[in-house]
């Protein structure tokens, strides 16, 4: 990612590129339950199953794999503008799908960084 300086930017644009992969996965942002199952599969998949999701012919399923790489993206965004101590934040649909990561990690005892816990 850019420099400090862009991190809004930054986090503007991933918002953005969310945004589109849910529309091609007609994802509904306020379901709750549905955002969790999707962190759920991210988080317990992981980087393997992230990146036969970015391999996979069909589209919906290589949009799916393209969210959960722009989650690890926007969780980097958020995780070095902290460290530089400025503030950012991602949209509505970022904030609906993070959440239910920190929620589905937090579910499994793994431990989140006081940093990026609200989402």
């Amino acid at each position: 990612m850019s420099g400090f300086e862009h991190f809004e930017r930054d986090a503007c644009q991933l918002e953005r590129e969310i945004l589109k992969r849910g529309i091609v996965l007609e994802l509904d942002w306020d379901d709750a339950a549905g955002m969790r199952k999707l962190a759920r599969e991210a988080l317990q998949g992981g980087a393997d199953h992230t990146q036969a999701l970015l391999a996979d012919p069909d589209a919906r399923l290589r949009a799916r794999g393209e969210l959960f790489a722009l989650g690890v993206l926007m969780l980097r965004v958020m995780e070095e503008s902290a460290d530089t101590g400025v503030h950012t934040h991602g949209g509505p649909a970022w904030k609906a799908f993070g959440r239910a990561l920190i929620q589905e990690a937090q579910a499994e005892g793994k431990r989140v960084a006081p940093r990026v816990r609200n989402v």
